[in-house]
């Protein structure tokens, strides 16, 4: 378990987080959210003792980070794929992250394979690709076998395999009775891969609660339309909800009214639908919905 309480961090006169508390609880894969600048790399940096808060505290199964004696058993975490030496091997850079922690040399062989690594061990990680930089990275969350488990951005470079293998990986090691907390900006990857969220913006939190019903709350859910006599449904639907052009293919996207009630207005009037279909509400435009203003580098229109 992770657990905040009033985190703050002052940057000298940035405030990097401010009054910030959640709880991370075991057994589910908590997604760490937030627009750029939100305090998500702080937080975590905080989290390990990287980074000390200006007031406030937090603990990793009750304890501060700083006083566990081999850390690596308690919290495994990937923040920097490429926080390696370039020039030590793979096996060179786990050895020496085992001996610190009193874990045995034969771990190391068992995390290189359990990550798709085995047969490139010896290779200098400098000439590692993102993707197998990121592999190492979880190989060194891994090896100390803990209890609770922190990435930041872990899909970032890995092929279309590698982030279905990363994204079951979490949920296995979940259902194991782990704590995972994991920060991402791959939205659709997150709504597939957290069961619950923690979202901040501008360092203050804005939600915690399950990704469903995070969606649920914050999304709206439409109904797509197509049909040769659009307008004259959308006259129809006029006063009862609201219907926008999908500028695509001309469909009619509809707010505020459910597909039932669609077909039913389209039966009774005799007009031919060739497409009625509801479209749930996304992660992405909930997440959009709700941190609209805390987002601080707004690109120009």
């Amino acid at each position: 378990m992770i657990e905040a309480t009033g985190l703050t961090k002052h940057y000298g006169r940035t405030v990097a987080v401010d009054d910030l508390s959640f709880t991370v609880a075991p057994g589910r894969v908590t997604g760490f959210l937030g627009p750029n600048g939100a305090g998500k790399s702080t937080t975590m940096r905080m989290v390990l003792g990287l980074d000390r808060p200006t007031r406030g505290r937090v603990t990793v199964k009750g304890q501060d980070y700083r006083s566990l004696r081999h850390p690596l058993r308690v919290v495994g975490a990937l923040l920097d794929a490429k926080w390696v030496h370039p020039n030590r091997s793979a096996r060179a850079h786990l050895r020496w992250l085992a001996r610190s922690n009193g874990i045995p040399a034969a771990r190391v062989d068992e995390v290189l394979g359990a990550v798709g690594l085995g047969e490139v061990a010896d290779r200098r990680a400098g000439t590692f690709s993102l993707g197998m930089s990121q592999r190492l990275g979880i190989a060194g969350a891994l090896l100390g076998d803990p209890e609770v488990l922190m990435f930041d951005e872990p899909v970032n470079g890995l092929d279309p395999e590698g982030i279905l293998w990363i994204r079951q990986f979490m949920h296995r090691l979940a259902a194991e009775g782990r704590t995972v907390f994991v920060s991402s900006h791959l939205l659709s990857e997150m709504s597939q891969t957290a069961q619950d969220l923690v979202v901040i913006g501008r360092g203050r939190l804005i939600a915690q609660t399950s990704t469903e019903r995070f969606i649920r709350e914050a999304a709206e859910d439409t109904v797509r339309v197509r049909s040769p006599q659009a307008d004259r449904l959308r006259a129809l639907l006029d006063g009862r909800a609201r219907a926008v052009d999908d500028a695509a293919d001309g469909a009619l996207v509809v707010h505020g009214v459910e597909a039932a009630a669609i077909g039913e207005l389209a039966a009774s009037n005799d007009i031919t639908l060739h497409e009625l279909s509801p479209q749930l509400g996304s992660l992405e435009q909930a997440f959009m919905q709700l941190t609209k203003e805390s987002v601080e580098y707004h690109a120009a229109e």
